[in-house]
This record gives C-alpha cells, structure tokens and sequence, in this order.
C-alpha cells in the first residue's frame, strides 16, 4: 500500500509539471473609434487543473517574452516596455498597456514566449497568446468582415481564426478557429472555449470544447454574450535535450461576444 501511494504520489507530480501555466492578452472593448485607445491587458492563469477555468494565478515575468500589436497597415508595434505592474506583490495582479489608434481596420494583439521551466522536473514552455480588436470611424456603421484576422503570425502553436473574432460576432456566431503546429493542421486537438465566470467540467467538456478534424479546425457557438478564451495545448516527448525533458505548447486566443452584433444589432 506505501509503495503504491508513493508510486500515485510520482505520477501526480510528474503529470503537474508538465502542465505549465499559460498566458493570455485581452482588451478592455473589441470596438473603439478611429483615433481612440484601447488597454491590453498580459495575463497569467492557473492551468495545473489543465485549464478548465478564465482565472487568475501568479504573474508572468514579461521579459522573457514579446508583446505586439499589428495594425491594419501590418505595421508591427513593440509595446512590451510600456507595461505597468497592477499588482502590489511580485506575484500578484497582471501588466497593462493603452494603446492608441490611427487607422480603421482589424489589429492583433500576440504575446509570444518560449522558456525552460522547472515545477519538479525541466520543461520547455513555448506559449503564444492573440487578441483582436476593431478601430472604425464610426460606431453606428460598423463594417462586417474586414480582412487581416485570418493571417498566421508563424507561432509555433497558433489558434487562427476561420471566421471573424470581432465583426459580425454575438450569440449564435460560430466562432470558428484553426490550430496550427509548426504551420500545419493539428488533428485531433483539444480545443477549451472557456466562458469567463465558468468551470468546465473534469477530462472533456462536451459542452465547450471541441476535438479538431483533419484539418485543424474547431467551431462553438456561444449562447451568450461573455469573454471567451479559447485554448489548446499540446506535447512533444521526443522534443527534448540535456536541458528539459520534454516540450510542451500552448496557445489562447480571447474573444469578446457582446450581447447584441455591432454590425447588424441582433
């Protein structure tokens, strides 16, 4: 019976640390004016319970890692230097930024890392994170489909979405997304649409997440209007040296659903 407590005790403790926590970036509004700013938030979550949940847990250090914001014009912004502490300890709260448009269009927000980290034994850890938002001249006449969400940005592990994050976006829009690994489809992908303020259920949740199909693609539907972070994970075994024993990936993409569509108010 020790022995076989002990043996469960080095498994435990062995599937934690493979589990590494996963960052996200989000945005105070995915629709703003022209001209007009948003604030990025980089956040940390608490993914030992192999994510079922939109909550916070420690702080990410941002220095080992970057923090972009793509415009419509694909010009790429560094706003990593610009993040403010909003937490009193080391490990508490999250960073923030504001930034400030001059274009219409759609921009991306991605924060990419990629570290060796240790919670029992070495684990590579290579995360990304996107969010999109939407600067319009005006927001009674919100245009629908606007290009520039469905381009991959090369992460080694990408959620892209298939059908536009922003506009048209409200309850009973499939939000619809591709998983790439190392640019190509990965099949059979877990894919978590984890609603703020809701715990998914243990092992799978038949309700908000979904398997991907040959070719890399997942759908959800929301019925409400919520923030929604969407995750997959994914391990390599054999991808290991002297340094960490095995590589583990992951990548979020958050997406506001408001109650009412911007472009067409249904």
């Amino acid at each position: 019976m020790r022995r076989l407590l002990i043996t469960s005790c080095l498994l435990l403790l062995a599937t934690s640390a493979a589990v590494a926590h996963d960052t996200w970036v989000q945005t105070n509004t995915n629709l703003i004016r022209v001209r007009d700013a948003v604030h990025i938030d980089l956040m940390l979550g608490n993914h030992g319970n192999d994510h079922r949940d939109f909550k916070l847990a420690s702080k990410i250090d941002p220095a080992g890692g970057e923090l972009k914001v793509h415009s419509p014009s694909s010009k790429i912004y560094d706003v990593k230097d610009q993040l403010t502490d909003l937490g009193y300890a080391p490990k508490e709260g999250f960073w923030t930024t504001k930034f400030a448009t001059s274009e219409a269009g759609i921009y991306v927000i991605e924060h990419t890392m990629d570290r060796v980290v240790n919670h029992g034994k070495p684990v590579r850890s290579v995360r990304s994170a996107k969010s999109f938002f939407l600067a319009s001249a005006s927001l009674d006449k919100v245009p629908a489909d606007l290009p520039g969400f469905e381009k991959p940005l090369g992460h080694a592990l990408e959620l892209v979405p298939v059908t536009n994050p922003v506009a048209p976006m409200g309850p009973g829009k499939a939000i619809q997304v591709r998983v790439l690994l190392k640019g190509k489809p990965l099949a059979n992908g877990r894919v978590s649409f984890i609603p703020r303020g809701q715990t998914l259920a243990k092992d799978f949740d038949e309700q908000f997440e979904r398997r991907t199909d040959e070719q890399g693609l997942a759908s959800f539907a929301p019925t409400t209007g919520n923030y929604y972070l969407i995750v997959v994970h994914h391990q390599s075994p054999d991808e290991k040296t002297k340094d960490y024993e095995l590589t583990q990936y992951s990548a979020t993409m958050t997406v506001f659903v408001p109650d009412v569509c911007p472009c067409c108010g249904e």
